[in-house]
């Protein structure tokens, strides 16, 4: 099971992502789209179109954060793992473990509120069961907020941003767990 990165490691990691020139974020983000092409699709093509149904500016910011979530655990954990050596079958599997309590966490959508309401406990719940990466979590909610608060149309769009980037790093930590299973 993956390990919280400390306050200290998780500083040191996103200071890296930001010291990142564009050249060498270029070669990152190629490295990422060829060693994990489903994933890379879904994270910089679906969930911004989402995204971007409520705010682009939201969907731009994102990205941004999405490459910073790829430095930051390239930088602590070391290089992405494959989807060779993962399987076809990983995103996808991972991805129908998560939906339900995504979908109860996504504003707007026809939900009986008490239903969402269980789903969205019961996913707080499993969150703080997991060995998530709360601090990167909450970094990343706290820029999505300070971020939207700079424009009210923004702030239609920040919770579906915080839930598609807290799915992010999920997904990434089960990635990283299920490497070092293999």
């Amino acid at each position: 099971m993956m390990r919280e990165l400390t306050t200290r490691e998780l500083y040191q990691a996103l200071e890296y992502a930001k010291s990142i020139d564009e050249t060498g974020g270029g070669k990152i983000l190629a490295r990422f789209q060829l060693d994990q092409p489903a994933l890379a699709q879904t994270i910089f093509g679906v969930f911004p179109q989402v995204i971007a149904e409520q705010n682009q500016d939201m969907a731009h910011l994102f990205m941004d954060l999405c490459f910073d979530v790829i430095c930051v655990f390239e930088k602590a954990f070391g290089p992405l793992p494959s989807q060779k050596t993962l399987g076809l079958d990983w995103l996808e599997q991972s991805a129908s473990m998560l939906d339900a309590e995504v979908q109860a966490l996504i504003a707007g959508k026809p939900q009986a509120q008490k239903i969402g309401e269980k789903q969205q406990d019961r996913f707080t719940e499993r969150v703080f069961d997991s060995n998530l990466q709360t601090g990167l979590v909450n970094f990343m909610h706290t820029a999505i907020d300070e971020y939207a608060s700079e424009n009210p149309v923004r702030v239609k769009a920040a919770r579906v941003t915080q839930t598609l980037i807290f799915t992010v790093i999920q997904l990434f930590g089960i990635m990283y767990d299920r490497a070092a299973a293999h």
